[in-house]
């Protein structure tokens, strides 16, 4: 039988999970480099040694809210591909329909990794964080490619994670929701030159 947690164990949970949706909303809505501790600090209702306390520094409460959106992206997609499509060949042009659905929630601000990397010097917690985000998206497409017979299912990967990142910044900057529409079709096109239709037919 597992311990139940004590009082000061839960006090602290609840502090940490306050500061990481304050840093989540502000970091995502102002960027990283705008907000400073205090704001993060205020809008969670923890004193500042709370903070500290619990990640240490800035940078590693920016690391931790990083790591939150990777995980809740995974999640998301991944439930996501499994409650609409059948097969892995649907799902490699599934993804862009899954990305459009963040297109038109409010206060959109494209991706959170593009966003914090802006002004991000090499070698700190953002780079590292993107980087694990980034090969998560990288085998995501690859793996579907793969088990959808694609002939080079890295190449194919290659091609629709370029098209990934470019309708997030379309639907963000252009303020263009219909960006989801578009890469969808040019996915379908790169889909359809990649698999052979035997392969196509049976997958």
């Amino acid at each position: 039988m597992l311990a139940k947690p004590s009082a000061p164990q839960e006090r602290s949970a609840a502090a940490r999970a306050r500061l990481l949706a304050a840093a989540d909303e502000l970091f995502y809505a102002e960027g990283i480099h705008a907000v400073g501790i205090d704001r993060v600090i205020q809008h969670a209702g923890v004193a500042k040694a709370t903070l500290y306390n619990t990640f240490g520094s800035k940078e590693e409460l920016v690391r931790a809210y990083l790591r939150a959106r990777h995980a809740a992206t995974r999640e998301h997609m991944s439930r996501e591909l499994e409650r609409r499509y059948r097969t892995p060949r649907e799902r490699l042009t599934g993804v862009f329909e899954v990305q459009g659905l963040s297109f038109t929630a409010p206060g959109f601000r494209g991706s959170a990794f593009v966003t914090a990397g802006i002004n991000t010097p090499p070698g700190g917690a953002v780079e590292e964080v993107s980087s694990d985000y980034r090969a998560w998206l990288h085998s995501l497409f690859h793996d579907l490619a793969e088990q959808a017979g694609a002939n080079d299912p890295k190449g194919l990967a290659r091609q629709l994670v370029l098209l990934y990142d470019g309708a997030g910044i379309s639907a963000w900057l252009d303020h263009d929701p219909s960006a989801e529409a578009t890469a969808r079709t040019v996915a379908q096109v790169l889909v359809d030159i990649a698999i052979p239709e035997t392969i196509a037919v049976s997958s």
